[in-house]
């Protein structure tokens, strides 16, 4: 197989159900300790030596197909860190109480009432993001509690949000996989990465081999493929969905517009907007509701 065709057949890392399959399951060790010391080594965290995947639900098909559902990563390392992955490709425009809320739900869920608050873990929750969201100029961000003057003073480790923008990722000019494990993750989860250069990261890194034989797994399983492509689906109806959710807002925004400046009960004037209408391609029903003229009179216009 050539490289054109390589390029074409590589799955999207990033979809949020493949990407649960290649580091969120049991067995996905490897890769996801690979990933995690990639990510922490900016926070001078030790170096991870295990961790513990965390299943807290079975993906049905009814998930997989609802494109509201979170499809995130859960583990535990040997020191009881709770982590939280979560891949985000679309801007709801919340990411960021979005991220506190899903680590307060794995702070506050990890003891029982009358459980002395020392038993509560440290959590770090990590979002990768397919859009620009913060104003940091890096791709890479975390964030801790801090003192607000003495900044080098941090109240507690039980707080610690990562965000890593793709977006920013693709910008750089010059990358350096050969030395940043970080970017080495990003460039292979990059779907528009050239084949060559995925084929290089990929010999480079041992997590990346593995997290690279899942997702040949998931192409070559039936069930699995079959889920993956009901999530881009998903994914891609929310996204169309949006879209369309916008441009009905541009064309019902210039027909207020328009009428605003109108003396109502003018013919001329409900002409005039129904042939306005009529060139923005709004519905019939729609120009009659607007201009309560009827569906001859419109088709005069």
């Amino acid at each position: 197989m050539g490289d054109t065709e390589k390029a074409v057949a590589r799955l999207n890392p990033l979809n949020d159900y493949l990407f649960l399959k290649m580091l969120g399951e049991p067995g996905d060790e490897e890769q996801l300790l690979g990933f995690l010391n990639a990510v922490l080594k900016r926070t001078q965290k030790p170096v991870l030596v295990s961790v513990e995947i965390i299943e807290n639900r079975t993906i049905s098909a009814e998930i997989v197909g609802d494109k509201t559902s979170i499809l995130d990563v859960r583990a535990k390392t040997a020191d009881g860190t709770r982590v939280n992955i979560e891949v985000q490709l679309r801007n709801l425009g919340n990411m960021d109480k979005r991220s506190l809320f899903y680590w307060s739900r794995d702070y506050t869920r990890s003891i029982e009432a009358g459980d002395d608050y020392e038993k509560l873990p440290n959590v770090i929750a990590i979002n990768i993001v397919n859009f620009e969201y913060l104003g940091t100029k890096d791709f890479h961000a975390s964030f801790h509690l801090r003192e607000d003057t003495e900044r080098d003073y941090i109240l507690t480790e039980a707080l610690e949000i990562h965000f890593i923008d793709m977006m920013k990722f693709k910008r750089l000019r010059e990358k350096d996989f050969k030395n940043d494990t970080l970017q080495r993750w990003m460039t292979w989860f990059d779907k528009d990465s050239p084949p060559a250069v995925v084929e290089e990261v990929i010999k480079m890194d041992a997590a990346i081999q593995k997290a690279e034989a899942r997702m040949a797994f998931v192409s070559n399983d039936k069930e699995a493929f079959r889920a993956y492509q009901m999530r881009e689906m998903a994914l891609s109806d929310w996204t169309s969905g949006v879209n369309h959710a916008k441009q009905e807002g541009r064309i019902e925004g210039k027909i207020e517009g328009k009428i605003e400046g109108k003396i109502e009960g003018k013919i001329e004037g409900k002409i005039e907007i129904a042939r306005s209408m009529k060139t923005d391609k709004a519905a019939i029903e729609k120009i009659m509701q607007y201009t309560g003229l009827t569906r001859e009179e419109i088709d005069k216009a």
